[in-house]
């Protein structure tokens, strides 16, 4: 994108060259006055600031962004390792490649790999990271976030929502009533599961109630 103050620069510049050529004397004064004009308007207009140019250098990347949703993540005694295949990343400069630590998230960022740009975040990490022990490493086809653990022990999970989301899990099947727990069971299975699992419980469903009302068991399931 061509800022106005540009487009007058170029214009006073072909005035210029104008008027080098120009030996009418009616048309060198059009050509000054146009000149003149043109040196004022450019001195009311001010020149594009560094932000400028930064904002059409990251409109020039071009693409569009992708949201990262597929990884594999390990842990050492030191580091939670999250591993992000990206085809062809270790072929972008080192810049291109950003990842910003707080003490329970990151941030990363791949800009205009095979002309999109990627991102992922995480928010409400488990525990606490340290922010300049933490890292990230370009490989072949791959980029290793490594968090550095604030304490040596070891994660269940990656986030407290993830933890959260278990414990309601355990809790709605550990019940001190069995055949309440089997009942959740069967729900989640039933809400999570495809036509034919639906069919099979829906079936073993109606075979229960009918045991139950020819009193061959003594509970319904």
């Amino acid at each position: 994108v061509v800022s106005v103050w540009e487009q007058l620069q170029k214009d006073l510049e072909e005035v210029k060259e104008l008027l080098a050529k120009a030996t009418r004397k009616r048309v060198r004064d059009v050509l000054l006055a146009e000149k003149h004009k043109l040196e004022v308007e450019i001195k009311n207009q001010p020149p594009p600031t560094p932000k400028d140019a930064a904002e059409e250098d990251k409109s020039s990347l071009g693409g569009y962004t992708v949201k990262i949703n597929n990884y594999a993540w390990d842990q050492s005694d030191k580091f939670i390792k999250l591993y992000i295949s990206l085809n062809g990343v270790q072929k972008l400069p080192a810049e291109n490649v950003q990842v910003n630590f707080t003490e329970r998230s990151f941030d990363l960022l791949v800009k205009n790999l095979n002309g999109k740009n990627y991102t992922m975040t995480f928010n409400n990490l488990l525990k606490p990271i340290s922010v300049e022990g933490s890292t990230r490493k370009i490989k072949t086809d791959t980029v290793l976030v490594m968090c550095r653990k604030k304490r040596e022990e070891k994660w269940e999970c990656l986030t407290q929502v993830e933890k959260e989301s278990k414990e309601k899990e355990k809790a709605a099947y550990d019940t001190s009533d069995p055949s309440e727990g089997l009942m959740n069971l069967l729900k989640k299975m039933y809400a999570e599961g495809d036509d034919e699992m639906k069919r099979t419980i829906n079936k073993a469903w109606v075979e229960s109630r009918e045991k139950q009302s020819k009193g061959d068991i003594p509970m319904d399931i």
